[in-house]
């Protein structure tokens, strides 16, 4: 069970992994661009139409990332099904990292509502994930072949990783404080769906040679909503409020006189509350003993024992995974760069990316290098057509490894794996929202002179009177 439950796992770390930030949509007026960065514009007066929306038509993309020698067992198992480690060196405590963050939005709905101070209002159902493993070669080895290990050895399955699902309905409300500066807010309910999180703090290995015997002792702790996979079902992914919790999102843009274009956020600053059935655990001198080196089924069992049998059940609070963003921007007619700076704000991780947008007419492409944080390189690319009123893109944040994802590593420069791919479409309808000169009728006008904002009010009051 315990060798079924680290593949299972692993895999859905290497082959669901969502970087979600989707670069190449920054800084494009998009539908999605206008819901991700709260403070940016999806109509455009005198062509956009009042209402716009996804209808049903998910907003998706699949980003996945493996860095260590590990590379080449994950990819094995999932190209072949078989599960091979006998290559993967062990004895030095080799780390691998693997990073997982998704972002589906299953429905978006957004209206322009005033033409005064730009206010748009809109309405999102999103499927979020993140998930984040740092673990040994000799975790991956233990569980498919323990005779390997014939000496004693310190921490060879110290390590720590957690992932976490749920559900974010929100509401968005953006308006323009004067014409350079706009502000915008998002705020969110949240459904928990999945969350695990592990932390292998201390472990050793002593090897008996006259007795054929390893003795594993261990440290560490397990929080999870659910303790063995068929607890999941299809049941699972429907929103039900029985893990609820809140966020909120926040973001500002600035164009200044010489064209320079800077968006500044901050997403998805928010808790869950996973309820009481929830499972708690602490193992403080967990021990395993093997004899005659015959793992089988002895060892996953003695594994789980030790953990379930100290189980609590009991609620507990996690923190979503908030992002700090910036951008500056300025275009130079047909060219357009877009240099990023996105940052985890409370685990591991962000990037750094530069977007090299080329338009002509309707469509565009872009080409993005970016660093991650983690210590590698990805390249961007998308393409895109895009009316005012339709919007249509494809794209990749990481297109090279991509295309080699299901390739079998040759050489050491691949133990770093990836693959990615991202698409979605939005579409507007209604009356055109026209320039007051232009239409007999305009919302927010024939308002009264001084009616301001939701912003403008809040931030009148620092003001002078």
């Amino acid at each position: 069970m315990a060798k079924r439950y680290l593949i299972l796992g692993l895999f859905l770390i290497l082959s669901t992994q969502i970087k979600a930030q989707q670069y190449g949509l920054f800084n494009t007026k998009t539908l999605f661009d206008a819901f991700e960065n709260p403070a940016q514009k999806a109509f455009v007066l005198d062509s956009s139409r009042k209402y716009a929306s996804n209808f049903l038509l998910p907003y998706f993309g699949l980003n996945a990332a493996n860095k260590g020698d590990a590379n080449y067992s994950l990819r094995s198992y999932i190209n072949d099904r078989v599960y091979r480690t006998s290559g993967i060196p062990i004895g030095d405590n080799a780390r691998n990292q693997a990073y997982q963050s998704s972002n589906i939005y299953l429905f978006s709905f957004r209206i322009f509502k005033s033409y005064k101070d730009h206010q748009e209002l809109g309405f999102s159902w999103q499927m979020r994930s993140d998930a984040f493993a740092d673990y040994t070669n000799e975790t991956l080895v233990a569980f498919d072949d323990f005779r390997r290990f014939n000496q004693n050895q310190d921490s060879p399955f110290n390590g720590n990783g957690y992932g976490q699902s749920y559900h974010q309905f929100s509401m968005n409300y953006r308006e323009n404080i004067d014409k350079r500066l706009a502000f915008g807010v998002k705020l969110s309910l949240l459904s928990g769906i999945t969350y695990n999180k592990i932390d292998i703090t201390q472990s050793d290995i002593q090897f008996n040679n006259a007795a054929q015997q390893l003795t594993v002792g261990f440290q560490g702790t397990y929080k999870s909503n659910f303790l063995r996979a068929k607890e999941l079902d299809a049941n699972t992914l429907i929103p039900n409020f029985k893990n609820p919790g809140l966020s909120v999102g926040f973001g500002t843009t600035y164009t200044s006189k010489t064209g320079y274009f800077l968006m500044g956020s901050i997403k998805d600053l928010g808790f869950i509350r996973w309820n009481k059935s929830s499972h708690s655990i602490v193992v403080p001198d967990g021990e395993v003993i093997v004899n005659n080196l015959s793992p089988g089924k002895t060892l996953e069992k003695q594994f789980e024992d030790e953990f379930i049998n100290r189980d609590q059940q009991k609620s507990f609070y996690s923190a979503t995974n908030a992002k700090a963003d910036f951008l500056i921007s300025k275009r130079f007619e047909f060219y357009t760069p877009n240099f990023i700076v996105s940052k985890n704000l409370w685990n591991k991780g962000g990037d750094i990316a530069l977007v090299n947008n080329f338009a002509y007419n309707e469509f565009s492409v872009s080409l993005s290098p970016i660093y991650n944080l983690n210590g590698f390189m990805m390249l961007g690319t998308q393409a895109k057509y895009q009316t005012p009123n339709f919007e249509f893109f494809l794209g990749s944040d990481n297109v090279l490894k991509s295309a080699a994802y299901h390739q079998q590593p040759t050489t050491p420069d691949q133990r770093y794996a990836g693959a990615s791919v991202y698409m979605g479409v939005g579409i507007k309808f209604g009356y055109t929202v026209e320039h007051p000169q232009n239409s007999s009728y305009m919302p927010g006008v024939g308002d009264e002179i001084d009616k301001k904002g939701f912003f403008a009010k809040l931030f009148g009051i620092f003001k002078k009177k």
